[in-house]
């Protein structure tokens, strides 16, 4: 048994160091040539294809409504917040979408997001692209919970808010051959601090959409949106608060983003729309986030240095706040928010105990 399981160690051991001696080196030219000349021909047409969004209402779910509807595709766009989604669904008309459907439902219920889904293909004839969005962000030190049982509403939303739609839309989206879009987040593989319950849900996510992937093959295509901070109720500040309650919290919010500067949701919603088209594995923008990845695998002591330097209380004892948020007061960084994050965010409001929509790291959410 001793030297069966040595011939096997040797051999993964060989079969590793081919990929990143062989493999690698050999691979990059052609994907990117795969890249520059062909993917570019082979975008999908949008036109008439019928889209499910979940999240709809804010964030990331309605700017790539509006994406969406400029292509001519048609729209069925669910979220909690009735009156939020049919303000969306007319914007959405106004932008080419030549039929809108309007679904209120709570996609972390599985009868509700089995309606949702049959309603869609009953209205359309079929679905061919599900957009799995609906997230809910937090801001807090684990040991700063005063309510532990709260946070398992973000599990309920971020990851089974995405599978109980996919499971449902799965046999459509076979039938049209169509396409998987998740909105994941760097906070899957970039673990900062203050976040570790958003963090684990979304790595969460996004390994169980890249086991889908390898179980489908060719027969649905799945794109993992990554972004890293957005524009978004998220990055207003909303999220669930340390008791439990779901809040806006602008103060918690400049401490966790600091330095890092938050992208519009439209530039990113334009990058992320022309790789569905072209059918990309992963996206994510803004592009200065995408060597923190790098860091977190072959470094990840950095990363927890920087953590450590950045959030850690007990280093901006009697300073007023962690040295992020210092950093991005002392330069004036927070001038270069988007202009609906720097003074007075507006939250859409129907119902309190409403989700936010993705944008967040959606992090570094």
């Amino acid at each position: 048994m001793d030297l069966y399981l040595m011939f096997h160690s040797v051999l993964m051991h060989v079969s590793a160091a081919m990929v990143v001696l062989v493999y690698i080196p050999l691979s990059i030219p052609v994907k990117i040539f795969l890249w520059a000349f062909v993917k570019p021909l082979r975008r999908e047409n949008l036109r008439g294809k019928v889209v499910l969004i979940t999240g709809a209402s804010s964030g990331i779910g309605e700017e790539l409504a509006y994406q969406y509807a400029a292509q001519g595709a048609c729209l069925a766009l669910v979220a909690r917040r009735k009156k939020a989604l049919e303000d969306v669904a007319a914007a959405a008309r106004e932008r080419g979408s030549p039929s809108v459907l309007v679904l209120p439902a709570d996609v972390s219920d599985a009868d509700q997001s089995r309606r949702v889904v049959e309603a869609t293909v009953a209205h359309f004839g079929k679905l061919n692209h599900l957009v799995a969005n609906a997230g809910i962000w937090s801001i807090c030190s684990f040991d700063d919970v005063t309510n532990i049982t709260a946070f398992h509403k973000m599990m309920d939303v971020n990851f089974w808010g995405s599978v109980y739609p996919t499971y449902y839309a799965l046999p459509h989206l076979k039938a049209s051959r169509g396409k998987l879009v998740v909105s994941s987040s760097v906070a899957g593989t970039v673990a900062t601090s203050r976040m570790s319950f958003y963090n684990a849900t979304k790595a969460a996510q996004l390994r169980f959409y890249e086991t889908l992937r390898a179980e489908l093959g060719s027969e649905v295509g799945v794109t993992i949106l990554a972004p890293g901070y957005v524009e978004s109720e998220m990055t207003k500040g909303k999220g669930i608060q340390s008791g439990g309650q779901i809040a806006v919290n602008e103060e918690a919010r400049d401490e966790q983003i600091g330095v890092f500067p938050v992208g519009r949701v439209d530039d990113l919603c334009e990058v992320a729309l022309d790789g569905i088209r072209r059918g990309d594995w992963y996206i994510t923008w803004p592009s200065l986030f995408r060597p923190l990845k790098l860091v977190a695998f072959l470094a990840p002591e950095v990363l927890h240095l920087a953590c450590q330097v950045m959030y850690s209380t007990s280093s901006s004892k009697g300073k007023g706040a962690p040295l992020g948020k210092r950093i991005m007061e002392a330069t004036g960084a927070k001038r270069l928010f988007p202009e609906g994050l720097r003074r007075n965010p507006v939250i859409k409001t129907e119902d309190d105990g409403e989700c936010c929509d993705h944008g967040k790291q959606d992090s570094a959410t």
